[in-house]
């Protein structure tokens, strides 16, 4: 699935002050409703995960687990991924469940479609 980029400094900062935050020790995740009727995804590291190449690592993990798990989202929303200090060591096989979970469990993807993905692939 294809999805659009939040580039704009307002758009994370009303995610930030209006979403609602998952926490793990590797990820924080904040989803809020938007009105444009797509996924637009952001991916940010702060300068206490490291240097450029360990933030840059972290985004990239990031990034490709959120292209591995490949799933079906509900249209409408806002998705911002922050990178913690515990991200730079993992891999994105790691994080893709953690995602998955707080993705469901912010409702953007039905629980009900997962396990008809996992039920079609047996």
């Amino acid at each position: 699935m294809k999805f659009k980029s939040i580039n704009q400094n307002t758009q994370f900062i009303r995610a930030y002050r209006k979403g609602a935050s998952y926490v793990t020790p590797l990820l924080v995740t904040y989803v809020i409703k938007n009105r444009w009727g797509h996924v637009r995804i952001g991916i940010t590291s702060s300068k206490k995960i490291g240097g450029a190449v360990q933030r840059n690592r972290a985004r990239r993990v990031i990034r490709a687990a959120v292209r591995a798990l490949n799933l079906d989202m509900n249209q409408g929303y806002d998705i911002i991924f922050v990178a913690r200090s515990k991200t730079t060591r993992c891999k994105s096989w790691q994080l893709e469940p953690l995602i998955k979970q707080r993705l469901t469990d912010a409702g953007v993807i039905n629980a009900e479609k997962i396990t008809d993905i996992s039920n079609q692939a047996l």
